[in-house]
């Protein structure tokens, strides 16, 4: 199979381009005739793409990200909205489309409908683009007849959903960004800085101080064992990736993440924003209790706090209210408790759980914005005390030899 690039004319006579997969280019006019494009021109794509393009075909610049699947829905809302058929609509988005991934994936949507399928079903053939809360909620909306509602509702969840990822970048960036040059810095002086001064200091064979004394041990062995070092550092991080991995490793960095000094609230709070707006999504589009926490389960990326969603999974299961098994898992605030205690007796959860994400929403942003503060005095100690211990290390030495001379 060939790609091939087109450029064509739909029903309506607009002209549309795109590209496709076909054994030639007779069967590309073929498929093409069949969506409804009337083909003008077809060229085998491999043939005149640049070098950059082919390597933005291969790269992660291809990966549909959560922008991209945020103006799926918006598109698909307004096909719906609009009572265009699925198969033709989904057609003219994809031809439409300049992410080459996503129109793949479209145009073989689109094919399997062509076939009888539902529109969840051939969605649940992309498990890497649309998850199982996204196939799940279609498959509502198309039982219950609302699904540009559903689309629209998507669109909104993964706009919310974006927003807290990029602040919870935004609250690790600055420290990770320190830390790294710290360290970077710390390897700088060890190979370069301190030999320097230790060479000095031993042709004056002056006694040295116990703190020049230990930083000229740790430079040596930087210099002398540094390879063995990287190949260490090294081996730890994939180590560590590896197990992180794992069911065991990526439950217990789940746990971890939420007791990082200053991050773990702002975490925790991020998580607890998109469960609460899974829950009420779910629940407003009608599914069982059971389903809706099982997905959230899922949504929430943290295996640690997905344990505790299934035993409030399974508590309801047992015939408990919403109330008593949110109190038994110990993730939630008295006073989100009371919300979720309110939207139970009055019947109205998804709107109190939406409360609830943007009540940590808020919380989140707040954080975010007052974080520096929070972290800027620890940096500082930290880079006081590396300081002084360089400056006790290098000077006492040298006022040592400065006062022998005198």
């Amino acid at each position: 199979m060939a790609i091939f690039e087109y450029t064509g004319r739909d029903s309506r006579s607009n002209e549309v381009k795109g590209q496709l997969e076909a054994s030639s280019a007779d069967s590309a006019a073929g498929t093409l005739a069949g969506r409804g494009i009337t083909p003008i021109n077809i060229t085998e794509y491999k043939a005149r793409k640049s070098g950059a393009l082919s390597l933005s075909i291969l790269s992660q610049e291809q990966k549909v990200t959560s922008p991209d699947l945020i103006m799926f829905c918006r598109q698909m809302y307004t096909i719906t909205k609009a009572g265009i058929p699925l198969i033709k609509g989904i057609r003219s988005l994809a031809a439409s489309l300049k992410h080459y991934t996503l129109q793949r994936t479209l145009n073989d949507v689109a094919d399997r409908l062509e076939t009888g399928l539902e529109l969840s079903v051939a969605l649940r053939a992309h498990p890497t683009i649309f998850n199982h809360l996204f196939v799940s909620l279609v498959s509502v909306g198309e039982n219950s007849g609302r699904l540009d509602l559903t689309f629209e509702q998507l669109a909104d969840y993964l706009e919310r959903d974006l927003q807290t990822a990029r602040s919870i970048k935004q609250a690790v960036r600055y420290p990770t960004f320190v830390l790294v040059a710290l360290s970077v810095a710390l390897v700088v002086i060890n190979i370069w800085v301190i030999p320097a001064f230790g060479g000095m200091f031993s042709r004056f064979g002056a006694d040295l101080p116990l703190p020049t004394k230990i930083l000229i041990g740790i430079s040596n062995f930087f210099v002398n064992y540094w390879p063995f070092l990287l190949v260490a550092v090294v081996a730890a991080l994939v180590g560590l990736w590896h197990y992180v991995k794992t069911d065991k490793g990526a439950r217990h960095w789940g746990k971890l993440k939420l007791r990082l000094p200053v991050l773990g609230d702002v975490i925790e709070r991020a998580t607890m924003a998109r469960y609460a707006r899974s829950f009420s999504l779910m629940i407003n589009a009608g599914m069982p209790l059971h389903t809706s926490l099982d997905l959230c389960a899922r949504a929430i990326d943290n295996p640690y706090l997905a344990d505790k969603v299934r035993t409030i999974r399974s508590g309801i299961e047992r015939g408990e209210g919403l109330y008593q098994t949110h109190v038994m898992s110990g993730m939630f605030t008295p006073l989100v408790l009371q919300m979720i205690n309110v939207g139970e007796e009055s019947g109205q959860v998804d709107v109190l759980l939406a409360e609830v994400g943007e009540f940590y929403e808020r919380e989140v942003d707040y954080d975010v914005k007052k974080l520096s503060d929070k972290i800027e005095p620890i940096l500082i100690v930290v880079m006081a005390g590396f300081v002084l211990v360089l400056a006790l290390g290098i000077f006492l030495p040298m006022w040592e030899m400065y006062n022998i001379q005198k």
